[in-house]
């Protein structure tokens, strides 16, 4: 789910307004105040009317935009504008125009329209119009005036009030008529920069959130998506007057989610295809249990379904009858689930359709009962009372484990027409996710030797087992040295085997490798550091200036295990003390040890958090305040 494109519209009134505005702060006083930015948003204005028509509630919206451009070196990056648009958020009318330094006002005259799709999307009905404000130049203006029809009311999007560089004026306002009850949330950092307010016009409500000058998004690679810290406004239907006078319940709470959501399912698998039905009789013949059976059809399905994501209208919501995902081989997760869902049941194993949302995702559908809520859908089966959750999409997923992507979050399961349930899916305990890492030392005469082997278990194994379906089998002796490298980067792959007989949730890997010029050695004495690794070297925050949250994708422990045999004639005149330390957030163990003829150096880590936040940054920091003068620590080995 991506933020929305910020658009424009038809808001001439504000225009003129703002117009006045702008003139009142000067291009001078931008560049002083914005040193650094190439541009910055002066408005971000998007108006909705909410209204009744035909008894229905009727949904009409539109957006203003003005981007000033600071340096010259803007053209390359920002010169290029876009908005999107689809079936459900009708194009009506759009204009663009750049206002010169000097007051000239030049229109857009081409615009280009494209499939606005990701990567991993094999087709949408999203569009993107994209097109070049002309003339961009300092003290430039570009402006974008759009306006949509809103075909269903159920779908309102969020209002970001933020955008990638800084925004002057950022503003919500919703025309609402009185016989429609409004709701809305307030939802990421920084919430008590916007002012809401809400006034009585005529036969209507008006809401206004406004958001003064708001700084830019900065983006992290370790951050959750970001809706859980960009601020914006969640507002949606509660209820309105029919044309009878009496209330109609419309998202006012779960329930009516539910009843909207199961229209979407109703009509799906109402009759086995045979050659599923068959499929589902060979994976299940002479099975009695029906774990197995579970497990089976599972397999089958992860095996023999390509995962392609659809987003096509109704499409992107309806799923497709089970027995065309057979015939296809492919589907999105709807398609997934529903192929489940209708083997498992042919099977006897109950099972059903459930919405959720992935952890991209902060919301909760106890507390925002909302269609954005869930982005994503999954098979839901009972056994022994107890509810197992099942993702078609990942091939590596492990019966009986969620996948990593939905761990703490709300399900909503289709139990029948009239009857549903939320639960919260587990999160998999760190001790079953598990990475040891051993490598054993040999010296000789120009470095080191040594073999290696990792073993993965629970989510580590499948991330690696994803990993090897889609590594480029001509490059593995690459992608492995890359993988194993320890020590320098003289490091030297020589051989390297991979396990795979493992189960799902197992993988292991060993390898030998050569370390040239890593001992040193002055006189009789060697120096030799055992940290191969050195961990969480970039991982310092910069607190208190980060505010945004770190996501993990699972809890873990890793143990990073190195054994050196120390060579004939030589003692240790120096051990490294052992150091531990942990603090509510985490913390690590380091242990070295002599035993025999070996020098063993173990460090453990872990993590218990799926999302570490701001409050946490400080006690994060003090353990690598602890922990990186260790890795400087050197073994010194004398001649006896």
């Amino acid at each position: 789910m991506n933020k929305p494109y910020l658009l424009f519209l038809p808001l001439y009134l504000c225009f003129s307004l703002y117009s006045g505005v702008l003139k009142a702060q000067s291009f001078d006083v931008l560049r002083k105040q914005f040193p650094d930015e190439k541009a910055v948003l002066l408005n971000r204005v998007y108006e909705y009317n909410i209204d009744l028509k035909n008894g229905e509630p009727y949904v009409t919206s539109k957006e203003l935009q003005q981007i000033e451009y600071l340096l010259g070196s803007a053209t390359a990056y920002m010169g290029k504008f876009g908005f999107s648009h689809s079936d459900f958020h009708q194009l009506v009318s759009y204009e663009a125009f750049t206002r010169t330094p000097d007051d000239k006002k030049l229109k857009v005259s081409e615009f280009k329209t494209n499939t606005d799709k990701e990567g991993f999307v094999f087709y949408d009905d999203v569009k993107e119009t994209t097109f070049h404000f002309p003339s961009v130049e300092p003290g430039a203006i570009g402006n974008l005036q759009v306006s949509w029809l809103n075909k269903d009311a159920h779908l309102l999007s969020p209002f970001y009030f933020t955008s990638n560089i800084p925004t002057i004026n950022s503003e919500l306002k919703l025309t609402v008529s009185k016989d429609i009850s409004l709701k809305y949330q307030l939802i990421g950092l920084d919430t008590s920069n916007i002012t809401v307010s809400v006034k009585s016009e005529h036969r209507n409500n008006v809401y206004t959130f406004q958001y003064k000058n708001c700084p830019a998004d900065k983006s992290y690679d370790d951050a959750p998506g970001f809706a859980w810290y960009s601020p914006h406004v969640v507002f949606y239907i509660g209820s309105y007057k029919n044309n009878q006078g009496s209330s109609t319940s419309y998202l006012s709470n779960v329930n009516d989610l539910y009843r909207l959501s199961y229209n979407y399912i109703k009509a799906v698998n109402n009759q086995t295809n045979p050659e599923l039905k068959h499929i589902v009789d060979s994976l299940t013949k002479g099975v009695s249990s029906e774990e197995i059976k579970a497990r089976n059809i599972y397999a089958w399905v992860q095996s023999n379904i390509k995962y392609v994501a659809f987003e096509d209208g109704m499409g992107g919501f309806i799923p497709r009858d089970a027995g065309l995902v057979c015939s296809r081989r492919f589907g999105d997760c709807k398609d997934m689930a529903s192929i489940l869902t209708e083997m498992l049941n042919a099977a006897g194993v109950k099972a059903y359709f459930t919405w959720i949302g992935t952890r991209d995702l902060p919301y909760s559908f106890t507390k925002t009962p909302l269609p954005l809520v869930s982005n994503h859908m999954i098979c839901t089966i009972k056994l022994n009372d107890k509810f197992i959750f099942l993702d078609g999409t990942d091939p590596t997923c492990v019966f009986g484990m969620p996948s990593s992507a939905i761990q703490d979050k709300e399900a909503m399961i289709a139990v029948s027409e009239n009857d549903f349930q939320i639960l919260k899916v587990p999160v998999i305990e760190k001790s079953k996710n598990v990475l040891v890492d051993s490598t054993w030392l040999t010296l000789t005469p120009t470095g080191i030797k040594g073999h290696v082997k990792k073993d993965f278990k629970g989510y580590f194994a499948m991330e690696m087992h994803g990993k090897l379906i889609y590594w480029d089998k001509k490059n593995m002796d690459e992608i492995m040295e890359n993988l194993l490298e320890r020590g320098s980067n003289k490091f030297k792959l020589d051989t390297f085997s991979i396990d795979q007989k493992k189960s799902a949730g197992e993988f292991s890997m060993s390898a030998d490798f050569t370390l040239p010029d890593y001992a040193k050695k002055l006189g009789n004495d060697y120096y030799l550091n055992l940290n191969l690794f050195k961990f969480f070297q970039n991982s310092h925050i910069d607190y208190p200036k980060r505010k945004v949250p770190i996501e993990h994708d699972f809890n873990f422990e890793t143990k990073y295990v190195t054994l050196f045999k120390l060579p004939d004639g030589y003692k240790v005149s120096y051990l490294p003390q052992s150091k531990t330390f942990h603090n509510k957030t985490w913390g690590f163990d380091l242990k070295y040890e002599q035993k025999d003829n070996y020098v063993i150096l173990t460090q453990e880590f872990d993590n218990d958090h799926l999302i570490t936040t701001s409050d946490e940054f400080e006690q994060w920091n003090k353990v690598l305040e602890a922990l990186f003068p260790q890795y400087k620590e050197t073994l010194s080995l004398t001649k006896i």
